[in-house]
């Protein structure tokens, strides 16, 4: 998607405003790339350090802990600082730290690494929420949902280097510090146009926490980040291992894997913005439940790899509109301070056991790895059904 389109429909935004929003869609792009620059590599990485499924499957439940930690942070890093100098100090840290995933030589380095990453993206993707948030409301056409099809697009292009450079068998430091220099150099567009100080929702959260009467939005925004987050993440983080471990395909040809998923993301969000304009909210929601059903079990139950294929981008079609809707609900709500932090606690929680059940299963006898993914995310789909009906009043 050309960075041009988010300017179609500004309304009232100011020239400093419009370039705002190139920014931080340049930054959902960087952010993306950075994760699919080593997420599709991982097979080759568990092969290198001779670990097995479970033990990934730790590492990466145990780094999404401190992601959680990271949370729980964020929320008083925001309210203090402007959210640019939070989204910049995330933003760099992933750029800098990016390479470490090539040089580590154990299970421990690479948890700590993973760590470190974790920790910087929950920085850089709720500050840049904000902002974009702040920005999209102010336009007469929302634009939430093609921010997040720029984090998409990132992940594709970043997920398609991934694989070229699996399957020329290049090397791993090599890609993957070429892969920080070229993201570094579009934080340097980036940095001046973001606002310098923006308008949030802090006032209002202030006032509404020392209410104590939102814990029920929160537990509500709690459950529905989540029961969507599950579905996107397991999906790419294990996309590959479905093809190398349960088809015998070769490393590069499991990495598109990752690739057609996240393409399925990228068109789903691209035309997520007028489907909700078209349909309404909840509508859009039942859809995009159904497509994400029906592709989960079409990639992780058939033995086949053209099935996976398909699969993978129907259900990114599907699983695409589900984040940036909830977003979208969180910041038009009553409390949005406390659906925001219940939305993305809720998400780090579940992504501490969701690896961990993956990875457990998948090491058994008695599941494949697209059995175990399917077990995974198919409840979770069905629990975004069931809970974003209980929005409508919200």
């Amino acid at each position: 998607m050309a960075i041009d389109q988010l300017s179609t429909g500004t309304g009232d935004l100011t020239p400093a405003e419009n370039r705002a929003l190139r920014s931080v869609a340049t930054l959902f792009w960087v952010n993306g790339a950075v994760v699919a620059s080593y997420v599709p590599r991982l097979p080759g990485i568990r092969d290198r350090l001779d670990v097995d499924l479970s033990t990934i499957g730790t590492i990466l439940a145990v780094a999404t802990g401190a992601g959680l930690l990271g949370s729980i942070a964020v929320g008083p890093a925001v309210e203090r600082f402007p959210t640019k100098r939070v989204m910049l100090a995330g933003a760099i840290t992933l750029t800098v730290v990016l390479p470490l995933v090539s040089l580590v030589t154990s299970a421990w380095a690479l948890l700590l690494v993973l760590v470190v990453i974790s920790i910087a993206d929950v920085f850089t993707d709720v500050a840049m929420n904000v902002q974009g948030s702040f920005l999209s409301g102010r336009r007469k056409v929302p634009v939430m949902q093609r921010l997040h099809a720029m984090w998409s697009l990132g992940t594709v292009v970043g997920g398609i280097v991934a694989a070229a450079m699996a399957s020329l068998a290049v090397d791993l430091r090599i890609h993957l510090l070429g892969a920080s220099l070229f993201l570094f150099l579009a934080l340097l567009y980036v940095a001046p146009g973001l606002l310098p100080q923006d308008t949030s929702s802090n006032e209002q959260e202030v006032a509404t926490n020392s209410n104590g009467v939102a814990r029920g939005v929160a537990v509500l925004f709690a459950a529905l980040g989540a029961a969507a987050i599950v579905p996107e993440m397991i999906n790419s983080d294990w996309a590959a291992f479905r093809l190398t471990d349960d088809l015998d395909t070769s490393k590069g040809v499991a990495g598109l894997a990752y690739v057609a998923f996240t393409a399925g993301m990228v068109t789903g969000r691209l035309a997520g913005d007028s489907a909700v304009h078209r349909v309404g909210h909840q509508r859009v929601l039942r859809m995009a439940t159904l497509l994400a059903a029906i592709g989960i079990t079409a990639a992780t139950l058939i033995p086949s790899v053209v099935a996976v294929f398909v699969g993978l981008f129907v259900a990114g079609v599907g699983i695409s509109v589900m984040f940036p809707e909830l977003y979208d609900a969180a910041a038009r709500s009553d409390r949005p301070g406390q659906a925001l932090g219940g939305l993305t606690a809720g998400s780090r929680v579940a992504l501490l056991a969701a690896p961990l059940l993956v990875g457990f299963l998948a090491d058994t006898e008695t599941f494949t790895v697209g059995a175990a993914i399917a077990v995974a995310t198919i409840p979770g789909v069905l629990a975004v059904l069931w809970l974003s009906g209980k929005l409508r009043n919200r």
